[in-house]
């Protein structure tokens, strides 16, 4: 950034402005993403696919994001985070029409594809806003932002579902999305930070040292996330007996302790200390994790499943303000990839819980999940954050 960038984004935007820019960017990431998930049902009945094909559809997506994000902190140092991101936002507001309507396999495959890479791309440019805003700002601040990427999610899913319920169709609920999308973008446009990180080294690399350390971190608690998004009503109702009606609340309660953990979790955050945050939230998602697998009662796994989002919702946040503080990678190199390498959790460790669980159980699946958590507490007191 130069000393005209600098003198320039100051010009326009305060520090309060621009954090609330932050905070309305990662609302759009998780807001346009968790809008989907309600349309996934119409879009298997409109092109006709079984479960397998589904799958297969599903995937697009992740790998649309992951192909993005490395590129992403490039593409941020030489435009800014304000054009990728307003330019991310908008791909988003033109896939989702689509999604919503598309009979065509292979349309529904281009369209989840670039659906992926618009929300790879906002979602990897809004954690190098948010590494900038924290660092000029001097105070903890990581953990509400991803708090409103979770707060995103809720409503989207839950508005999205409503609307349906009501009657609307798919399309129109898409619209009031759009409506929503559009509001929030030009609330934020003109104070999204018009510079990136300092363009230094290459566009991509391998991340190596602490930033690999960090990676690893994430990719881990992100494929906890990935159980709890796609296993936990699968264990609800085949190991505990839940009827399959009741059986998304397991996800439920996870996003909803999360959420309130990051809300508030910056004041936690300076409270324990990010070391500790670590520890602690690890050993609590791993227990949390066991009590939902060990104790054959399903009020234990809501339990459970409560106390892995709480332990892990502060656990990502911190790691991106390490990532701000390391010199072992330039910060436009190593954000994009500890998000990739975190997002790899998301897309590998559902289906590698599915191939655990087929050779022995979910159960033993969970349990290998909390064994890896309790590496993520071991590992914390390792991490200078």
């Amino acid at each position: 950034m130069t000393a005209c960038d600098t003198a320039t984004a100051a010009s326009r935007s305060t520090p309060r402005q621009e954090q609330m820019a932050t905070r309305l960017a990662f609302f759009i990431a998780g807001f346009g993403m968790a809008a989907w998930a309600p349309l996934v049902p119409y879009a298997k009945l409109r092109v006709g696919l079984d479960e397998g094909m589904l799958g297969l559809l599903l995937l697009c997506l992740g790998v649309g994001s992951i192909s993005a994000m490395p590129v992403a902190g490039a593409l941020a140092a030489r435009w800014g985070c304000r054009r990728l991101l307003v330019g991310g936002t908008l791909l988003i507001c033109l896939c989702l029409p689509l999604l919503a309507t598309v009979d065509s396999l292979a349309l529904l495959i281009a369209a989840l594809f670039m659906f992926g890479v618009g929300m790879g791309a906002v979602d990897c440019t809004a954690n190098i806003q948010a590494v900038i805003v924290e660092r000029e700002s001097g105070k903890t601040m990581m953990s509400g932002f991803h708090g409103l990427f979770s707060l995103g999610g809720i409503v989207g899913a839950a508005g999205v579902s409503v609307l349906l319920v009501l009657g609307a169709s798919p399309l129109q609920a898409i619209l009031v999305v759009l409506f929503i999308i559009a509001l929030a973008l030009l609330k934020a446009m003109a104070h999204l930070l018009p510079y990136g990180s300092a363009a230094e080294g290459p566009a991509f690399a391998i991340p190596r040292g602490v930033v690999l350390f960090i990676g690893l971190l994430c990719f881990t608690v992100f494929l906890a996330e990935g159980a709890m998004l796609d296993w936990s009503a699968v264990f609800l109702t085949a190991s505990r007996g839940m009827e399959t009606a009741y059986a998304g609340l397991g996800y439920a309660v996870f996003a909803v302790t999360m959420t309130f953990g990051r809300l508030f979790g910056d004041a936690i955050v300076r409270r324990v200390g990010p070391n500790r945050i670590i520890v602690l939230g690890g050993l609590l998602a791993a227990l949390g994790l066991a009590i939902a697998t060990l104790v054959p009662a399903w009020e234990a796994a809501l339990l459970g499943y409560a106390m892995v989002g709480a332990g892990c919702s502060n656990i990502v946040p911190v790691c991106y303000s390490a990532i701000g503080r390391q010199q072992d990678m330039p910060e436009s190199v190593a954000i994009p990839a500890v998000t990739t390498v975190g997002y790899a959790g998301i897309l590998m460790g559902p289906a590698a819980i599915g191939f655990v669980a087929h050779l022995s159980s979910l159960g033993v699946a969970f349990m290998v999940v909390a064994i890896m958590l309790l590496g993520v507490a071991a590992s914390g007191s390792r991490l200078r954050a």
